[in-house]
C-alpha cells in the first residue's frame, strides 16, 4: 500500500485513521503528490465528529474528500453514543440510500429527479476509531449557509422537496420489498432514548445549563433557562419512543442549516443536499418537516409561509409517489399530515413555550 505524507491539520488522527485513509486514497486513480488536511466549520458546528477536508494533489488529477472522525474520548463517546451514531451513518450511506436510489433507477426516474447524497468512498467501523470518507460537495459548487440566519422561502422548499423524495421512497420500499423495509426498520431505531438516558449526557447538559445560568444576573431570565434543556430532550424522547406506525418513513432526523448544502447558479438556488444521517431512523414524516422549519427559520418567515410550505411538501410527496403507482391521498393523506404536525409540535415545543409564558 502506498504511504503518503499527511500535512496540515492532522490533529485527532491516530495510526488507525492514517492507515484507513491511506488505503482509500490508494484506491483512487491519482498519482499522489501531496495530501493536505484542513479543518471544516467553526466550533460548535459538529457535535459528534471531527470533520476535515482532505485535499489530494496528484500528477494526473486532484480531488477533495470530507473525512468524519469519531471522537475517542470515552466520556464523549458514552454521552453521545458515538459508536451507534457512526454505525447509523455508515448503514445509511452504504445500504439504505443506495437501495432507495436503486428503486428510482428501476422505475425510470430521471437522474436529475433522483435522491442526491454525497458519495461514500469508504467507512471504518472499528470502535473507537470510526471514520467515514465522503464526497466533498464543494467541488460541485455546493455551499453551506449561515446557521445564524433564517433560511429563505426557496431554501425551505428545496429541503422539503428532498424530504418528499426521501419519504416517498420509504413507502415505495415498503410496497416493493417489505422484507428489506422491515430490515431497515429494525436497524434504524431512534438513538434519542439511549442518549437522553445516559448519565454522562445528563451531566453534560446540566454543565451547559449551569454555564448559561452563571452569566445571567436577572432571576427572571434564569427562570426561563433553568431545566429547559433537559425538558427539551425529554420531550424529544417522548415523541421518538413510540412506534412510527403505518405512516412511518426513514427520516433524516437532524435537518438544520449546517447539515444541508445548497447550490446556486448566480442568485438562483438550483439544488440542496442533506449531508448528515447519524440520527436517521423510522418515524413519522412530520418530524422532519417540523424539525427543519423550527430550527432553520425565524418567526416572521414561518408566519408568512408555513401553510404554503406544508402544501408544497404534500404536493411533492404525491409527485414522487406517482413514480411507483402510489398516491399521497391514500398513502399519507393531507388531513393525516395536518394532524401529525399538531401532534408532534406540542411535545417538541413544550419547553420553549413554557419558557416564553414565564417570561
Amino acid at each position: 500500500m502506498a504511504q503518503y505524507k499527511f500535512e496540515g491539520d492532522i490533529s485527532n488522527l491516530n495510526e488507525h485513521h492514517v492507515a484507513f485513509i491511506t488505503k482509500i486514497i490508494s484506491e483512487q486513480d491519482i498519482q499522489v503528490k501531496k495530501v493536505t488536511f484542513h479543518s471544516v466549520g467553526e466550533a460548535g458546528d459538529n457535535y459528534v465528529a471531527n470533520v476535515k477536508r482532505i485535499n489530494i494533489e496528484g500528477a494526473n488529477r486532484s480531488m477533495k474528500m470530507i473525512v468524519k472522525i469519531a471522537p475517542t474520548n470515552e466520556v464523549v463517546r458514552k454521552s453521545m453514543h458515538i459508536e451507534a451514531a457512526f454505525n447509523r451513518e455508515q448503514v445509511m450511506y452504504i445500504e439504505v440510500l443506495p437501495k432507495l436510489v436503486s428503486l428510482q433507477k428501476a422505475a425510470g426516474v430521471p437522474e436529475e429527479d433522483r435522491l442526491r447524497y454525497a458519495t461514500c468512498y469508504g467507512s471504518l467501523d472499528e470502535a473507537p476509531n470510526e471514520v467515514i470518507l465522503l464526497e466533498d460537495l464543494s467541488e460541485s459548487d455546493f455551499v453551506m449557509l449561515d446557521k445564524h440566519t433564517s433560511l429563505t422561502d426557496e431554501c425551505v422548499k428545496s429541503i422539503l422537496k428532498n424530504f418528499a423524495n426521501l419519504h416517498s421512497l420509504s413507502y415505495a420500499l415498503k410496497k416493493k420489498e417489505p422484507d428489506t423495509y422491515d430490515h431497515f426498520k429494525s436497524t434504524l431505531r431512534s438513538l434519542w432514548p439511549l442518549i437522553a438516558e445516559t448519565p454522562e449526557f445528563v451531566l453534560n447538559i446540566e454543565h451547559i445549563e449551569g454555564a448559561v445560568l452563571s452569566v445571567l444576573d436577572d432571576e427572571i431570565y434564569k427562570s426561563v433557562v433553568r431545566n429547559k434543556m433537559l425538558d427539551m430532550f425529554k420531550s424529544m424522547v417522548k415523541v421518538t419512543k413510540g412506534d412510527a406506525g403505518k405512516h412511518g418513513v426513514i427520516i433524516q432526523a437532524d435537518a438544520w442549516t449546517n447539515n444541508i448544502m445548497f447550490k446556486y447558479v448566480g442568485d438562483t438556488l438550483v439544488q440542496s443536499i442533506m449531508i448528515d444521517y447519524q440520527l436517521s431512523y423510522l418515524q413519522n414524516p412530520a418530524m422532519d418537516v417540523l424539525y427543519m422549519i423550527f430550527n432553520c427559520t425565524d418567526h416572521e418567515m414561518r408566519s408568512k409561509n408555513f401553510y404554503d410550505w406544508i402544501d408544497y411538501y404534500h404536493l411533492e410527496l404525491d409527485e414522487n409517489l406517482s413514480n411507483f403507482g402510489l398516491k399521497a391521498n391514500l398513502v399519507y393523506p393531507r388531513d393525516q399530515l395536518d394532524a401529525d404536525l399538531k401532534r408532534f409540535a406540542k411535545p417538541i415545543l413544550v419547553a420553549q413555550s413554557d419558557g416564553q409564558q414565564k417570561h
